[in-house]
């Protein structure tokens, strides 16, 4: 089976269920390479279901503060891409099988080579591959890469983005679109937009893939919300936040049984 198929296999699950997805993010060596084992098979006991894995950068443009902070801390750690790959290939043996989708920048994959990249991600167990600052008019050496390999290309929308450029990165993507709820960088928020449900229909009308919601998303209560109108709930900030401090795995663990939660509630087709 391939990413794309291991990832479309569990949002069908979710979708015959009448739930949501949960997606959490983590940062790559935060706060260090045993602890990122560690929280990343937390998640997947307490019902993660797809993950996306962060490969630190030095110029993480659509992060926030907070995995700014964590993406940093694992760099001068030393964590290279080769070693994000390890890790993974690590879960993989350890017996996890949820899909991953390895969240970096063009930059390292430029540096690493993109062909050599997708390779060895699958290698690892990557099944799909998120690029923010890579639009898809400029990623044809990835996307064809990609396809070859069976990885799963997934692109962002803002709520800012026209109808045409909807149309257009639906047209690009496979597994699932990621739709950035606020115009502006990852991190915890107090209130979810009040327009996110208009911007998940709008988007709707023009595409069958799974649309999974991220950036703001912090407690159940909002992975509620979120899970009523889309397909996934992506959270990355809090859970980087909790996994700060010697409580960091329990404070991570709690918060995805709440987030699970969340995104199992009943949502509306």
């Amino acid at each position: 089976m391939s990413g794309v198929e291991r990832i479309q296999a569990v949002f069908a699950r979710a979708k015959a269920e009448q739930r949501a997805v949960f997606m959490p993010y983590h940062a790559m060596g935060y706060p260090d390479r045993a602890a990122t084992l560690e929280i990343i098979r937390a998640l997947g006991e307490t019902g993660a279901e797809l993950f996306e894995i962060g490969i630190p950068h030095s110029d993480p443009l659509a992060d926030g503060p907070t995995i700014q902070t964590a993406t940093y801390t694992a760099l001068t750690q030393g964590t290279t891409v080769a070693d994000c790959l390890a890790m993974v290939r690590e879960l993989r043996i350890a017996g996890m099988t949820q899909p991953f989708c390895a969240m970096t920048y063009y930059n390292p994959l430029f540096a690493y080579g993109v062909r050599r990249f997708v390779e060895d991600a699958v290698a690892a167990g990557v099944d799909g591959l998120i690029v923010p600052d890579l639009p898809p008019e400029e990623a044809e050496e990835l996307e064809a890469a990609c396809r070859q390999a069976g990885v799963a290309t997934i692109y962002l929308l803002a709520p800012t983005s026209t109808d045409e450029r909807i149309r257009f990165v639906a047209s690009h993507c496979t597994g699932f679109i990621y739709l950035v709820s606020v115009t502006g960088i990852t991190g915890a928020r107090a209130d979810l937009p009040p327009d996110l449900a208009d911007f998940v229909a709008r988007v709707r009308k023009y595409t069958n893939l799974p649309l999974a919601v991220g950036f703001g998303i912090a407690t159940g209560e909002q992975a509620a919300a979120v899970a009523r109108i889309a397909d996934g709930v992506i959270v990355g900030s809090a859970l980087v936040k909790a996994a700060t401090g010697e409580a960091g795995l329990a404070q991570v663990t709690a918060l995805g049984k709440e987030l699970v939660m969340g995104a199992h509630a009943p949502r509306r087709d």
